[in-house]
């Protein structure tokens, strides 16, 4: 877990840094003010597009070869793709750059599956709250590190990536020396696009699982129409002279890092009391920060409503990973888990193009509205769903198996 730990911090720390500093880089580039809402918001949505077909055959790849091999490969994608960035001077080579991306995806669910295989049933909530952890961290780092290289150290834009880009390379040996082969237990046998096919029909098909990865798709998307257009509220707030890198980094880096220790403890929630309260309030929390945050006054109020969103995110993220790393049958366990992202890949294309066009119409603060009431109806779907039978469990028994009553609960 260790090893997958930092692969995945690095990764979120590269990826965080694009939403930080795209509005910045597209201003460089001089992308007048009137399309660059649009821009970014577009720009955000070509990270997934090419990804989101492939997700299901690398997860194959992984199962049926090796998981170590497609987790390299991501690594080293992700190090072409920062260097493309780092080496872009027009909004068209920044949109190839972030195009690319596509193909550097599919690796946290084939890591989550590795992780699933060699975690005690008891301890399976809290590792993987802690594995789900490393991507807020990374977060938390990219745009603290960005900020002070910018405005401590005068880098550039550029440089910035050329130092992921290097992180990046350096997962991949870390990944490819320094981790063991874990297989599945069971190993896919047959062609690789029907397997690929079967696994995502599988998924689909499966109540539990389609509920709970409709849950985290309605999340994906009011997140990713909201996500891009956080470092130009900090602009509106600080504007665009020096100190707008550290300033952004106090935004976002400060919301990921603390959001990700306390989702850590969303996972020992949730395995006390159940994952559908958590998960619940979760939603319901991230709902009415993104409403609050066009309307704070200053950076510091700014700053902590961020804290809040990144705790109920990063939380929302846990109980899901947590829900299907527990309910789906062992000889499915791996090419669900695979698929873990299939909902973020789809909300990423999805939600960002939708708050580029709001924005274009109703300006900065529309993303972050109906984001908001996303986050809510979400919340308000699994909470009003007919109790049945199994709601009347007394608290003992939830104590005794929390995990599986709460599947029991979400599923109504």
């Amino acid at each position: 877990m260790a090893v997958f730990w930092i692969t995945s911090m690095v990764e979120g720390l590269g990826v965080s840094q694009i939403f930080a500093l795209v509005p910045s880089y597209l201003r460089e580039m001089g992308v007048a003010e009137a399309d660059r809402l649009a821009f970014v918001g577009l720009f955000s949505s070509l990270i997934f597009v090419i990804g989101l077909p492939l997700v299901p055959l690398w997860g194959v790849w992984a199962d049926k070869y090796s998981r170590k091999a497609v987790i390299v490969r991501s690594a080293l994608v992700e190090a072409v793709v920062f260097a493309g960035i780092a080496l872009s001077r027009e909004p068209w080579q920044l949109a190839l750059s972030m195009l690319l991306i596509g193909f550097q995806l599919g690796n946290t669910g084939v890591m989550l599956a590795g992780i699933r295989d060699v975690t005690p049933r008891g301890r399976l909530g809290t590792t993987i709250a802690l594995f789900g952890a490393s991507g807020p961290i990374g977060f938390a780092v990219g745009p603290a590190l960005a900020g002070l290289l910018i405005d401590g150290l005068r880098w550039s834009l550029p440089a910035v990536f050329w130092l992921s880009a290097a992180l990046s390379v350096g997962t991949a040996l870390l990944v490819a020396l320094g981790s063991r082969e874990v297989r599945p237990e069971v190993v896919p046998q047959g062609r690789v696009l029907q397997l690929a096919f079967g696994a995502v029909r599988g998924a689909v098909e499966d109540p539990t699982v389609r509920r709970i990865f409709i849950i985290f798709g309605v999340a994906f998307v009011a997140t990713q129409m909201s996500r891009p257009y956080l470092p130009v509220l900090v602009e509106g707030l600080v504007g665009t002279g020096p100190g707008l890198a550290s300033s952004i980094a106090l935004v976002m880096g400060t919301a990921a890092l603390v959001g990700a220790v306390v989702s850590s403890f969303g996972g020992v929630l949730g395995d006390r009391i159940g994952f559908r309260p958590v998960l619940i309030a979760a939603l319901t929390g991230a709902g009415a920060v993104l409403l609050l945050m066009p309307l704070v006054p200053s950076l510091a109020a700014l700053a902590g409503l961020a804290v809040v969103l990144g705790t109920a995110t990063s939380t929302v993220s846990a109980m899901v990973f947590g829900l299907l790393a527990t309910e789906v049958p062992s000889e499915r366990r791996s090419a669900t888990l695979n698929l873990v992202y299939l909902p973020l890949y789809g909300a990423g294309v999805v939600g960002p193009a939708i708050g580029a066009g709001v924005a274009s119409v109703a300006g900065v603060a529309g993303p972050f509205v109906l984001g908001g009431a996303v986050f809510l109806v979400g919340a308000a779907v699994i909470g009003i769903r007919r109790r049945g039978p199994d709601d009347a469990t007394t608290g003992s028994a939830v104590e005794r198996e929390p995990v599986t009553a709460t599947v029991d609960l979400a599923d109504r």
